[in-house]
């Protein structure tokens, strides 16, 4: 009797966990593509599928926000290095 039951919580625990960890298609993997495409809405939707609730897409869209960030520090660093130098050439 303890086996049947135990049986019954295993498999209603590997059902929720199915349910939750759902894999995403190719068509899935395509309308997300789509939507990286579209300028301040792939933003707005990195935040949501990152943050929000669970999602399949949850670490792909955290590592899309953290290689932006290291982007924009990058190109701020290099426009000001830039600026500088262009900046002490026209003092003379």
């Amino acid at each position: 009797m303890e086996s049947y039951e135990t049986e019954k919580e295993q498999g209603y625990q590997n059902s929720a966990r199915q349910e939750t960890a759902s894999e995403m298609t190719v068509g899935n993997w395509l309308i997300t593509m789509l939507i990286m495409i579209i300028p301040v809405v792939n933003i707005v939707m990195l935040f949501i599928w990152g943050f929000g609730n669970p999602d399949p897409r949850r670490n792909y869209a955290r590592a899309s926000l953290i290689w932006m960030a290291i982007s924009i520090v990058l190109v701020v660093i290099f426009y000001g290095a830039l600026m500088a130098l262009f900046f002490s050439f026209s003092s003379y």
